[in-house]
Formats: structure tokens, C-alpha cells, sequence
């Protein structure tokens, strides 16, 4: 599978923004769930649960930047981004339907979110098409 100037920067840019939103959570949970307005506390179970997705994040964006390169990681890559950038999206809009209007930060996450599952959306769309093509035969 080779990738278009479009679908490498998609992963580029779902990649790199994976990758610091994990790293970050990892490293130093309290800030940046603080810059949302939100205390996480200092309950090692929270924090583990907290830093086990920052992790997750992470993982998912070195995956994603290293299917720029590595033409045998990219299907795995596209994978990836799909579903990072469409999962927390859903989640956050099944929570905004469920629990109610979180703080800006959060709505604004949203958007990014959304621009971002869009961006992949347009620049996979042929392999998703071919994906499901191919399931459904």
C-alpha cells in the first residue's frame, strides 16, 4: 500500500497529535487534565487507569507516524488513526447526549477530534471502501 502527499499527512497529523495528547497524559496527568478544568486527584487507581490510556494514545500515535514510513505498518496504521479519531469522538458525543455540556475545553476537543476523524476519513476513503469491499465478498 503506498500512501498519497494527502493520506501521509493525515497520518502525520493523527499520529503527532496521538502521540503528544498520550505522552502527556503519561508524563503528567494532573496538567493536562487540568488545563480541561478537571482535578483527577491523587488515587493511584485513577491515576493508573488515567495513565494506562495515555499510554494507549502513545502506542497508537507511534504506530500511526511509523505507517508514514514502513509500508508494512500502514494498513495498521490507517487502522489506527480510523480508530482513535472516530472512537473518542462517539464516546464524547454519547457523554454530551448521557451526562450533559462539558466544559470548553472538552467541546473544543471535540471539534479537534472531529476535524481530525474527518481528515482521515477523506484521505482513506478509498481503502475503507475497498476494506468493507472486500469483507463483505
Amino acid at each position: 500500500m503506498s500512501l498519497t502527499r494527502l493520506q501521509k499527512t493525515a497520518l502525520a497529523v493523527a499520529g503527532s497529535t496521538s502521540l503528544g495528547i498520550g505522552a502527556t497524559i503519561l508524563g503528567a496527568p494532573h496538567v493536562f487534565y487540568a488545563s480541561y478544568g478537571i482535578a483527577i486527584g491523587t488515587d493511584p487507581s485513577l491515576l493508573s487507569e488515567v495513565r494506562a490510556l495515555g499510554a494507549g494514545l502513545t502506542g497508537f500515535g507511534l504506530v500511526m507516524l511509523a505507517g508514514t514510513v514502513f509500508a508494512v505498518l500502514r494498513q495498521a496504521a490507517v487502522t489506527a488513526a480510523l480508530t482513535v479519531f472516530l472512537a473518542f469522538p462517539a464516546g464524547r458525543l454519547v457523554s454530551l447526549f448521557t451526562d450533559g455540556v462539558p466544559s470548553s475545553g472538552i467541546l473544543s476537543a471535540l471539534g479537534f477530534e472531529l476535524a481530525i476523524a474527518a481528515l482521515c476519513l477523506f484521505a482513506f476513503r478509498r481503502t475503507a471502501t475497498a476494506s468493507t469491499q472486500m469483507a463483505v465478498s
